[in-house]
């Protein structure tokens, strides 16, 4: 990872760890954070627990990304730090919010979970920030681990001090079960078990999101953020699908680690070539002018996408990685502040469809044969500026 981006890098047992990290690193307890609201739920109380407030920016309508533009003068004045998300590894705009953070004093920080192989500006998504975070579960495929990358070497013994303060001991039922799990990964796939296995670890009450977003509990959360920064007292959030994620990595799990990124360029060359096929068809918005990149999924737009997942679901394509509702009409403004402009993020968050490149064939056919319709933005949202004012169309 050094030699990708050119810079100091620290390993760190999951993405959303190494996030933490970076906040309360380069962020003053009580700072404003600039953030996607179309975002992992588990991202939004990270940053509540390093004692931040997260402030929900305005979006482009087909990727997601921060509309820089369309955030109001005086929200830039009031911020400590921007951090994108690079959804699905769609990047967003880093040269030009590096130069707006330059010239505002602000801290860039970059989600780098989704786009551990794309670039922006000529550059690696992650070679922007004054931090970054990469997470090996994505395209590495490791079920664990992550990145922090630096562009300060001087402070990489600091930053690994703090991690080494935070992470609690590795446990052997913990190894072995997660050397154990691909195994058995592979035969509920062999034998067409998914759906069943699902069901069954719902009724034993071993899931922990009925929805997408997980269970807001605001009283129990209004606790949690009278004692941040804490990230103990968060843990019931930030936890949720990644129980050892601030957990010390064993033998076993690095083992997996270092087997899944000996693999990462065959893996980035094929999440390319899929890329290509899915953006080519009817459902896809590709940014004009810009070349595939290997995303980690690609968001195809469907009039119906209860249905689209459904007729996926069937051929045994699962659908995950939705963030719907947008994280400020999930949280509400008692835990963050509302986006000037919601209307592109609703849009996005009710009809982005994320498929996996590595299966985009199928799930083509898939499509095709279900009838999926495209699903046509409102006009508002297509007009030049039209994040930059008003609150948008409903969600409906």
């Amino acid at each position: 990872m050094r030699d990708r981006l050119g810079r100091e890098c620290v390993y760190v047992p999951s993405g959303r760890f190494g996030l933490y990290v970076a906040l309360r690193h380069w962020c003053p307890p009580g700072g404003r954070v600039l953030m996607s609201p179309v975002n992992d739920d588990v991202v939004l109380f990270v940053v509540l627990a390093a004692g931040l407030r997260p402030v929900q920016a305005p979006l482009n309508p087909f990727d997601a990304s921060i509309d820089l533009d369309a955030v109001p003068e005086e929200t830039w004045n009031s911020l400590s730090a921007v951090l994108t998300t690079n959804l699905y590894g769609n990047p967003d705009p880093a040269p030009e919010l590096r130069a707006r953070c330059d010239a505002s004093g602000i801290v860039l920080l970059e989600d780098a979970a989704h786009a551990i192989g794309s670039e922006v500006g000529g550059r690696p998504v992650g070679a922007w920030g004054e931090a970054s975070v990469f997470s090996l579960s994505k395209h590495v495929g490791a079920q664990a681990g992550g990145i922090l990358s630096l562009a300060d070497p001087g402070l990489v013994d600091a930053v690994r001090g703090t991690c080494a303060e935070l992470v609690t001991p590795r446990r052997a039922s913990s190894e072995l079960a997660h050397a154990v799990r691909p195994y058995a990964e592979a035969a509920v796939r062999g034998l067409g078990l998914r759906r069943a296995a699902w069901a069954a670890m719902g009724l034993l009450g071993l899931t922990e999101r009925e929805g997408i977003r997980m269970p807001l509990r605001p009283d129990a959360l209004a606790r949690a953020v009278g004692a941040a920064p804490d990230l103990t007292a968060f843990d019931p959030w930030t936890r949720v699908d990644m129980h050892t994620y601030r957990r010390e990595s064993g033998r076993l799990r690095l083992r997996r680690i270092r087997r899944g990124l000996g693999r990462l360029d065959q893996v980035l060359r094929a999440s390319r070539d899929g890329t290509e096929l899915l953006l080519s068809t009817r459902w896809a918005r590709p940014r004009a002018g810009a070349g595939a990149q290997p995303l980690f999924r690609v968001p195809l737009f469907v009039a119906d996408r209860d249905a689209a997942i459904a007729a996926l679901a069937r051929r045994g394509i699962v659908v995950g990685y939705l963030y719907d509702p947008p994280l400020d009409d999930y949280a509400g403004e008692t835990f963050t502040d509302l986006s000037p402009a919601p209307g592109a993020a609703r849009w996005f968050a009710r009809h982005a469809l994320p498929v996996d490149p590595l299966r985009a064939r199928e799930a083509v056919g898939v499509l095709e044969q279900s009838g999926a319709r495209p699903a046509e933005p409102p006009e508002d949202l297509t007009r030049p500026g039209a994040t930059a004012g008003g609150r948008g169309p409903s969600r409906d």
